[in-house]
Formats: C-alpha cells, sequence, structure tokens
C-alpha cells in the first residue's frame, strides 16, 4: 500500500466498487450496499419470527406478519381479549352508564324550567315595550338581578325562605310540602338564574319593531291572541329561540344555587354538575369524567344550534 501511495497511485480499485470502498459506511450507504449485511432503510426484515421495521430513528419491531399482530385463535388468547373487554365495561363503560341516573333529574329541571321562563319572558317583555308605566326602570333591574348576584347567595336566599326557620316555614309544615331539599326548590332555584334570557332577547326586538302590521291586524277585527300568533311571533321568533337555547343552556349547567338548596342527596336531588363534583371528590374519576364528557356533548350541540339559528336569523335578515 505504502508502494502504491509513493508512485502516485491510488490503493482502491478503479469504477463502482472503488467508489464503494472510498465511501463512509453511514446511513445514507445502507440502503445502497445491500451486499453488506445490513438492511435496507424502510424494508421490513423477518427474523425469527420477529418482523423489524426500519422506517427512520423511530423504527420498532412487533411479532406477527406485516405488524397486523397474530390472529386469536386459541382459547387462551380468547380468553385474555374477553378479560381485556370486561375490564374496559367494568372501569370505563359502567360510570358512563351511570351517568344517565343523574341525566334524568337535570334534564327534568331543564323540560320545566325552559317552558315556564320562555312564556313568562315574553309576555314580559311584550308588556314592558308595548306600555309605560310607574316603576319601569325598577322593574327591568329586578329582572337583571339573576345576572348580578352570586347563583351561591340565590340557593341560600331560597334556603333562608323556606327552610325549617325560614320566612313561609309555618304554611310549609302545615301543607306538608317540602321546598329545600327536594325537587321544587331545585325548580325555583333553576327558575331564578335562568329568568333574564327570554327577556332580554326579546326587549330590543319589540322595541325597533314597527308597530303598524299589529294595528292593521287589529283595525281588521283580530284578536290579541290572533295579533301575536300571525304578526308579533314571526317577528321576534329568532330572538324568542335564541333566548330559548341561551336558557335551556344555563338550566343544564347550573351549579351553585342548585347546590345549596337541593343537598346533594345522591339518587334523589342530584344533577349532572353536582355529580362531576361529588364523584371527583371521592376519586371517582372515571365517573366525574364521563359526566363531564356528556356535559361537554350538550353544550357542543347548544352550540351548534344556535350557530344555526343564527346563520338563518342573518340570512332572513339579508333578504
Amino acid at each position: 500500500m505504502s508502494e502504491s501511495i509513493r508512485n502516485g497511485s491510488s490503493p482502491y480499485p478503479v469504477g463502482a466498487a472503488g467508489r464503494a470502498a472510498r465511501e463512509p459506511q453511514t446511513g445514507n450507504s445502507l440502503s445502497r450496499a445491500p451486499s453488506s449485511g445490513i438492511p435496507a432503510l424502510g424494508k421490513p426484515q423477518r427474523r425469527r419470527g420477529l418482523v423489524v421495521s426500519n422506517s427512520g430513528a423511530a423504527g420498532g419491531m412487533a411479532h406477527g406478519s406485516g405488524g397486523r399482530g397474530a390472529k386469536v385463535n386459541t382459547a387462551f388468547s380468547r380468553t385474555l381479549v374477553g378479560l381485556a373487554v370486561f375490564y374496559i365495561a367494568i372501569v370505563v363503560l359502567l360510570p358512563f352508564f351511570n351517568v344517565f341516573v343523574q341525566v334524568k333529574m337535570t334534564l327534568l329541571l331543564a323540560v320545566v324550567a325552559v317552558p315556564i321562563n320562555s312564556i313568562f319572558g315574553t309576555i314580559a317583555a311584550i308588556n314592558i315595550t308595548r306600555n309605560d308605566f310607574p316603576g319601569k326602570v325598577l322593574l327591568l333591574s329586578i329582572l337583571d338581578l339573576p345576572f348580578s348576584i352570586s347563583p351561591v347567595v340565590t340557593g341560600l336566599m331560597l334556603t333562608l325562605l323556606f327552610g325549617r326557620t325560614g320566612w313561609f316555614a309555618a304554611v310549609l309544615r302545615d301543607t306538608g310540602f317540602n321546598v329545600v331539599f327536594a325537587f321544587t326548590g331545585m325548580l325555583l332555584a333553576t327558575m331564578f338564574v335562568t329568568l333574564p334570557f327570554v327577556v332580554r332577547e326579546l326587549i330590543p326586538i319589540l322595541e325597533t319593531m314597527d308597530l303598524s302590521q299589529e294595528e292593521a291586524a287589529r283595525t281588521l277585527g283580530a284578536s290579541d291572541a290572533q295579533v301575536f300568533w300571525h304578526v308579533t311571533l314571526p317577528n321576534i321568533r329568532w330572538g324568542l329561540l335564541y333566548g330559548v337555547i341561551l336558557t335551556n343552556a344555563r338550566a343544564m349547567g347550573e351549579f351553585g344555587a342548585v347546590s345549596v338548596i337541593s343537598g346533594n342527596i345522591i339518587g334523589k336531588t342530584q344533577t349532572m354538575t353536582l355529580f362531576v363534583e361529588s364523584s371527583y371528590k371521592e376519586y371517582c374519576s372515571e365517573a366525574a369524567f364521563a359526566a363531564a364528557l356528556l356535559l361537554s356533548l350538550l353544550a357542543l350541540i347548544t352550540l351548534g344550534i344556535k350557530d344555526k339559528v343564527e346563520q338563518a336569523a342573518a340570512a332572513e335578515a339579508s333578504k
């Protein structure tokens, strides 16, 4: 070798073989030199029943063919799969189905509170905008109280009014009617915190609405009910629907007021939000996260409906 260097000639052979010998053994040369015994990158190689996947720096190994895993064709493997499915059902699915027991109370509160507040809000908004009377500003301020009062204070206020030592305790004791730690108190709390939504959505619409159509309908002999159904309601329907959606969302997600007035009795006065809180405190994380997931899905559905209503209202206004 020293003799060849001294004579000025290369110690490597000339041609492709010489280039292969001169190149360093790097990662790029592996794919060009399969004869060296090193597998080419990106091509799985089988060795003793093991699949070697050389897909870059994060290559991995797996038993079976093509990374699809072995077939479950023995009694032992079927038993293992069955135990895995049973474990998942116990740990994940069972707490999730337990959530539906609490859904009943949440939906029942929403089903009762939303129509009552929708009817009340519509009537209040029409009378406030169509009439001028003393104390109108004070009435509007009272309607906004749920926005300024903490829900916990609302629950405490209802407890002080209808509790054993409350102002109406004697009347409730004589009639045998329970409000605190019962569905009635939860309904009152939910109705109070969801009171302003429909009213506040309808008042601006009614104030800007042209009254000539209503006056023309009354001139033609239409009654107040006919004027409402055929003239007023078509003009306020998008605002009313938007207020109903907000009322429903607030009713399903209420926590503070319902927590105080209900007592959080399991299986009796426990809503989904109360179930999430109590399950998390008792270290039942699976059940808490399952209920939270269901509440999130309901919130997403509500947002989707709200967006559709807004798009429909904008499309109609642009015509």
